[in-house]
């Protein structure tokens, strides 16, 4: 297929445009810097600063993963906006492309859009699966803004897909790639108290789910990208700590995250148990079920 992404770059989306041309898809990938992006990516992609300058290219599918990491900034007000922009205004982008592509009988077959474990809230220790209803929080109604955009593509024909990914786990990049250092040093340990929930993923599990939702045309709608056995935040240090053969006895109290955090200090100390129940149900199989296989992939130890 030819297959559109937005934030190919990234640290998902770069192995996505990998194991898409291997498998012989055509790529057109939207970058703020289109000619460095280029030089980042498999040989012969397309690259353009803006999803309507593919409007000739026709894709026949879509895959949505652009937004500002939400964890990079304390989030007072005006930097919540810049979340929400990063993300509903390249998405509401990609629904106008596919409502001039659909006026030429050339609508997409399918999106694939980005969302995150954040839709769902702070929900404590049950079990969360894509019909758990909601905890109202910003973390929420971000993701929402978001995946409503997204789902007005289905009013041009195309079949929607939303994607609530966890911590996605590799050793170049994300949250894992932030832990290691101070983890390699001895310096890890939990947050707060702990029992908060931490949905994650192998980043290739991640990239599969996609390639496998890109491909069946009979699944729509909110899917969880996170394996089926999420851990808490104590069970996930100690795992990193054990894999990299360091202890893991330091901690950071909530309060004190807190204080230098302010309202993002959710993303921390709150979480869910986050389940792949409609994933699993149609027949997708992890490589990394657990955490210990995912650690020692990454760390090869």
């Amino acid at each position: 297929m030819r297959v559109l992404i937005t934030g190919g770059t990234g640290f998902v989306g770069k192995r996505l445009c990998q194991r898409l041309a291997q498998a012989g898809h055509e790529l057109l990938v939207v970058s703020r810097s289109p000619d460095k992006a280029r030089e980042m990516l498999p040989q012969g992609t397309q690259t353009a600063s803006s999803v309507l300058d593919f409007v000739e290219q026709a894709p026949e599918a879509i895959v949505n993963l652009a937004g500002e990491s939400i964890a990079g900034k304390r989030w007072s007000e005006e930097q919540k906006q810049r979340l929400i922009d990063s993300r509903v205004n390249i998405t509401q982008d990609i629904v106008n492309l596919c409502a001039r592509l659909a006026q030429q009988q050339k609508v997409p077959k399918v999106l694939v859009s980005g969302s995150a474990m954040g839709y769902y809230g702070a929900q404590g220790d049950k079990k969360v699966t894509e019909e758990t209803p909601p905890n109202d929080e910003f973390a929420h109604r971000l993701c929402k803004r978001w995946e409503d955009t997204a789902r007005q593509a289905a009013q041009h024909g195309v079949r929607v897909v939303l994607l609530r990914t966890g911590l996605v786990l590799e050793k170049d990049g994300g949250t894992l790639a932030q832990m290691l250092p101070p983890f390699k040093l001895g310096l890890g340990g939990r947050f707060g108290d702990g029992k908060q929930f931490m949905p994650w993923i192998h980043r290739e599990d991640h990239v599969r789910s996609i390639e496998f939702l890109l491909e069946r045309d009979d699944l729509e709608g909110p899917f969880n990208a996170s394996a089926p056995e999420p851990v808490t935040n104590d069970t996930f240090t100690t795992k990193v700590a054990e894999h990299l053969h360091r202890p893991s006895f330091m901690w950071v109290p909530g309060p004190a995250l807190k204080i230098a955090l302010g309202e993002m200090s959710r993303l921390l100390l709150t979480g869910a148990d986050m389940r792949p129940a409609k994933l699993e149900a149609a027949g997708f199989r992890f490589d990394y079920p657990t955490l210990d296989s995912a650690l020692s992939a990454i760390l090869g130890d």
